[in-house]
């Protein structure tokens, strides 16, 4: 019988990589344990040891490019692993992003100090993909995203904006100073809330700690969400995207900037969903389309996932220059392996095209005349 290192080997084989070899994208691996913790909990299992030292490799976004690109990737968390049946009856039969769950991504993800993110951003404190056409630094990848977002909405002054995820408040801040606009913005983070509060003091903007259930007092010119699909969960997309069609205006836009996953997934990384973002979800353009259909016309499909590649690279070199100051707080090397791993591994993940990040346009009734795409 073979051992469960010879079976690791080949199912890596077609990805090119080979356990304790000479290329930067090879896994160097510590601890023989982490076979056995491979075959019981599969994705969870690598990331897990990785946090804790058992492997290392020199370059994770190509180990997992390559893994991903190869097929490998899907093979792993296909694995009918004992280990993740909890994990997969809880995604399956329960409703992981209702309401009473909703503040638990805020509460270990979002409002960590605010010193980390104040760090690893860029002075917009935008965490979301920039846009990297024409932009040469970090900064100027989240302002032209948000410039972006405006031109494509059409905003113009005096415009109401409703911003479902608004976190520090840099698309508010910008669509108010730039275009005119007066934002109402929504966060369930409280230390995002207090910092966007302070970066638009002075515009016509409204940060509410509130939820999107809750919104009542439309109807908006325009509603964008960037970075908050991703928290919904495929069992209330209907609803949320029923709250948005109700709160937007006849003649208005709704932009949604979302990561995707190119095929329907019924349930999240297993060590995502454990370590980074609880009860997150990728959607599909499939479960998307199923959440829209009749409510909106599709105006525009903008994708460029592989922009977050860079944008992911620009926030690890800034977290890893920023660590020296920040390792007392957080806990040490675990902490630092736990976040590397979250920041590299989403960039080879976007590398390989196994997800992506869109841009969608949507409209009550379609625009007269047709929409004019802008890039």
């Amino acid at each position: 019988m073979k051992s469960k290192r010879a079976l690791a080997q080949e199912l890596l084989a077609p990805a090119g990589i080979t356990l304790d070899g000479p290329n930067p994208w090879d896994p160097q691996v510590h601890d023989e344990s982490i076979f056995n913790r491979l075959f019981n909990t599969g994705s969870l299992a690598i990331g897990e040891t990785y946090m804790q030292g058992l492997w290392d490799v020199e370059d994770i976004p190509e180990l997992i490019y390559r893994v991903n690109r190869s097929g490998v990737g899907t093979n792993i968390f296909k694995m009918k692993s004992l280990g993740l049946l909890p994990h997969i009856i809880r995604h399956r039969l329960s409703n992981r992003q209702s309401r009473a769950r909703a503040d638990l991504v805020a509460l270990k993800h979002y409002d960590l100090d605010n010193e980390i993110y104040i760090r690893m951003l860029d002075p917009t404190m935008a965490y979301t993909c920039g846009y990297w056409k024409g932009a040469k630094t970090l900064e100027e990848s989240q302002r032209a995203k948000h410039d972006l977002v405006c031109r494509k909405l059409g905003i113009k002054e005096g415009d109401r904006v409703l911003d479902i995820g608004c976190g520090c408040g840099g698309f508010a801040e910008h669509a108010a100073k730039h275009y005119g606009a007066s934002v109402v913005g929504l966060t369930i983070s409280k230390e995002q809330g207090a910092l966007a509060q302070e970066r638009v003091r002075g515009l016509p903007v409204e940060v509410r700690l509130q939820d999107y259930r809750d919104v009542n007092d439309g109807p908006y010119d325009h509603v964008v969400s960037m970075g908050m699909f991703e928290h919904v969960g495929y069992k209330n997309y209907q609803q949320y995207m029923q709250i948005v069609r109700k709160t937007l205006k006849e003649d208005g836009l709704f932009l949604l900037h979302t990561i995707g996953n190119n095929r329907t997934a019924w349930r999240a990384d297993p060590w995502f969903d454990t370590y980074i973002f609880p009860n997150g979800y990728l959607p599909s353009p499939k479960l998307i389309g199923k959440a829209i259909d009749g409510l909106f016309v599709m105006e525009d499909w903008h994708t460029f996932g592989a922009d977050y590649e860079q944008t992911l690279l620009a926030w690890f070199k800034n977290f890893d220059a920023a660590w020296p100051g920040l390792r007392e707080e957080y806990g040490g090397e675990v902490f630092y392996r736990m976040w590397k791993y979250y920041l590299l591994s989403m960039a080879g993940a976007f590398r390989s095209r196994y997800l992506n990040l869109w841009q969608i346009i949507l409209s009550p009734k379609g625009v007269q005349g047709g929409y004019k795409s802008v890039r």
